[in-house]
């Protein structure tokens, strides 16, 4: 139709409404297909891509030598006062895969280690060399180090991604979850866990350093052992329970299977924090262990034919005690870390080391400011002492499975520790190491005692 002056004038607007309208629907026409983009849901990111197995490994040399130091006196085990350099060598693989249902995964760690820490790994309680425990014999020894079933259950929708590494399949998990798991673990795997000094293969590597050297962790000589860990975390917290079986005798390589009264157990809180807009975490532990001790009360009152003799004392008993660790990003390059510990200290020491009290800070600085990102410099000092069971007992010429030194003339065990590690190639990785060790086992009449030494890394 020709719209034209002769037209009736209500014709003339009639047709101008309908012309109107029709360019309106002709705009929202052609404008249909980008606001039907526009109304479409916004696509997901790709799922990230899962790993169904992997396989990482790792090689740790360390060879340390101590100075000849003071000593007034000695017993069996003692610290001995001159011995050659002491080298240890473990070697492991670290085996995962998917299972065939969502949120199973099975890993096997086979290890070979084998070596020598001094005086057969006494007399420090904060022994220097964190990956002597690994070790039983002199000979390379091949074994199952681990070997656990894991099940993660999706406690919410939104989930978060994660990279491959040792024990971390990579892919994506649930942000809020529960996990399970079950077989031969390390219990150290799980809990009292730190950012700057928990790997004496790559950090600090003082036992006191490492870990918190007052929880007498469940283990045998290597530091393994058979149970279970439920963790519930959630995105800034996270909290965990664990039941393992613990060694029939002290540092023994067999389990205790009468249960319950050989149990370790343990709790831990875990929250993230953020001082000054840089993170932070706070981990409370407390834990229980029942097994068939000794008690160093009952061995001074009732003494046997050689003196005290806790092993003599032995039923079956609890020990108890708690530790708090903090970590804390300072600056891009730098962290700091913490912690406390403390046990009751009636019985005897069974499976880790022998520290009632303890108390340690230190720093860890990366090398980008002199472009060695993956270098690494480490200071720290650490506070060990005994409960006045404890010490009155080797005071009185008791000896436990790593002090003893017929006397002891008690003086708190004070620790510091310096460290370079530098990348020297691609996997590789070598370290510097030194360590001042006052009143070596407590004991002021010995020492102090100055440890120089030297680890080889590799890790794929």
């Amino acid at each position: 139709m020709i719209l034209t002056a002769s037209a009736p004038r209500c014709h003339r607007r009639r047709l101008r409404r309908w012309a109107r309208a029709g360019a309106f629907t002709g705009c929202c026409l052609f404008a249909l297909p980008a606001l039907l983009r526009a109304a479409e849901p916004a696509a997901e990111p790709p799922p990230a891509e899962e790993e169904e197995w992997s396989a990482h490994a790792q090689a740790t040399v360390i060879s340390e030598q101590h100075d000849h130091f003071p000593a007034k006196y000695s017993g069996a085990n003692s610290l001995e006062q001159s011995e050659p350099r002491r080298t240890s060598v473990t070697a492991t693989l670290f085996l995962g895969a998917r299972l065939p249902w969502k949120g199973g995964e099975i890993f096997l760690d086979p290890e070979i280690a084998g070596g020598e820490g001094f005086s057969g790994v006494t007399g420090i309680a904060g022994f220097p060399n964190g990956d002597i425990q690994r070790v039983s014999s002199p000979t390379p020894t091949g074994y199952v180090a681990r070997l656990f079933y894991r099940q993660t259950l999706a406690l919410g929708n939104a989930s978060e991604k994660v990279e491959g590494d040792v024990h971390q399949l990579a892919g994506t998990l649930p942000a809020s979850r529960m996990t399970i798991t079950l077989g031969k673990v390390s219990a150290a795997d799980f809990f009292d866990g730190n950012a700057y000094s928990h790997d004496p293969r790559g950090q600090f590597m003082n036992w006191a350093l490492m870990d918190n050297g007052a929880w007498d962790y469940p283990a045998d000589t290597r530091g393994y052992t058979f149970g279970g860990v439920v963790e519930w975390k959630r995105p800034g917290w996270g909290l965990r329970y664990g039941a393992f079986s613990m060694p029939k005798v002290a540092n023994g390589a067999e389990f205790d299977h009468r249960l319950p009264a050989a149990l370790g157990q343990v709790a831990e809180l875990e929250r993230s924090t953020h001082l000054l807009r840089r993170p932070g975490t706070v981990r409370l532990l407390v834990y229980r262990n029942g097994a068939h001790m000794g008690s160093y009360r009952q061995a001074i009152e009732s003494p046997g034919p050689q003196g005290p003799d806790v092993t003599l004392s032995r039923a079956y008993r609890v020990k108890y005690g708690f530790g708090v660790r903090l970590e804390q990003k300072i600056a891009r390059d730098l962290g700091a870390f913490a912690h406390l510990g403390w046990n009751d200290g009636h019985t005897e020491s069974f499976a880790f080391t022998e520290i009632d009290r303890t108390a340690a800070a230190g720093l860890n600085l990366t090398g980008s400011r002199w472009h060695r990102e993956d270098d690494v410099v480490g200071i720290a000092a650490v506070l060990n002492g005994l409960s006045a069971d404890h010490r009155d007992y080797l005071r009185s010429g008791g000896y436990g499975f790593i002090l003893g030194d017929g006397r002891l003339r008690y003086g708190y065990e004070e620790i510091a520790e310096v460290y370079y590690r530098g990348k020297i190639a691609a996997h590789l990785f070598l370290t510097a190491d030194f360590q001042f060790v006052e009143h070596p086992a407590y004991n002021r009449d010995r020492g102090p005692v100055a440890v120089a030494g030297t680890r080889a890394h590799v890790e794929f």
